[in-house]
């Protein structure tokens, strides 16, 4: 792992270890607290890979993307790439982390995992089959990560994506009625959600992404209403509000600032938006998601009941390898 900044939030890229193949690590938690030094998991880091968290003992709290979660024994946590994340008391946690860069899996298994869906499940506790499918799909994973090192190294690889897709698929399964293949989205969707991803900061209005996507707007907030639950310019509003809150939480930046990196014009408009979008003004949401502040759900997200999440830190150095 490397360290980069990104809009004044810490990034962190994924680079192999020596003498392991490319795409993909296999780790204890144990492991990862020995390889960072004293403070390394203070501060809130965007991995720009995936981190499948699988906990086998003890309980600890870890935020994604402003919503709390508790791991303890028999949990899943999955990391998207571009997702904010804040650890809570590591030390306090044993399990296995997996590590894999969008485009070691292959297409077809990345599109049955959905895993380019940046708004896919994050916290799972399979039970009974699915627990016991979990866990022996991560068994042979790293078994074969840490024994097949004496493999040619394109054999090891071909290894290590095929059981990686067996994993990440028992994983997503978790989401689906038992029984039933993950669903795919539409192509519609998929199209707009890659449109807003790409230029949330430049437009705020549905119809300009209509016209560039050939679709009509009613037809953009159909597809979405279908795969995500809400229409279009729901959608959108929610995308910018996450930037925004990302770039607040984590950043130095002037309010003026994350308002031009969110696509505003105007500050004020801003404010205002942020304050109708989440009941506070960007300077309250700051004060309050750094502790400066008490009381109630400051996030304004739902959490998983018995979900417990950790405050969110002014970063303070970024992940090194």
């Amino acid at each position: 792992m490397v360290k980069k900044r990104h809009d004044a939030i810490p990034e962190v890229l994924y680079r192999a270890p020596a003498g392991t193949p490319p795409g993909v690590e296999v780790m204890s938690l144990s492991e990862l607290r020995r390889r960072a030094p004293e403070g390394e998991f203070d501060a809130p880091q965007r991995p720009r890979f995936h981190s499948l968290f699988a906990i086998e003992s003890g309980t600890a709290s870890h935020t994604v993307d402003f919503t709390g979660y508790t791991l303890g024994a028999g949990t899943v946590l999955w990391v998207r790439p571009g997702q904010v994340q804040q650890f809570g008391d590591l030390t306090a946690i044993e399990g296995t982390l997996v590590l894999f860069q969008p485009g070691f899996l292959t297409p077809e298994t990345a599109r049955a995992a959905r895993l380019d869906d940046r708004f896919g499940g994050t916290w799972w506790q399979p039970v009974g089959d699915d627990r016991e499918a979990v866990s022996a799909a991560l068994r042979h994973l790293e078994y074969v990560f840490r024994s097949g090192r004496g493999l040619p190294a394109e054999v090891h690889t071909a290894m290590l994506r095929h059981l990686l897709a067996v994993l990440v698929l028992c994983v997503a399964h978790q989401t689906a009625p038992a029984g039933s293949p993950v669903p795919r989205p539409s192509e519609t969707y998929l199209r707009f959600r890659d449109a807003v991803e790409r230029d949330f900061a430049r437009t705020h209005r549905v119809a300009d992404y209509a016209e560039v996507l050939g679709y009509s707007p009613r037809t953009l907030s159909r597809a979405t209403l279908a795969a995500a639950g809400v229409g279009a310019k729901e959608f959108l509003d929610r995308r910018v509000v996450l930037e925004a809150r990302r770039l607040l939480a984590h950043s130095e930046l002037p309010v003026a600032r994350v308002a031009a990196q969110t696509g505003f014009t105007d500050a004020a408009n801003f404010s205002k938006f942020f304050q109708h979008r989440t009941g506070q003004a960007p300077g309250a949401f700051r004060d309050a998601v750094r502790g400066e502040a008490t009381g109630g759900d400051v996030m304004g997200d739902g959490r998983p009941d018995g979900a417990a999440g950790s405050p969110v830190h002014l970063p303070k150095r970024d992940i090194s390898d």
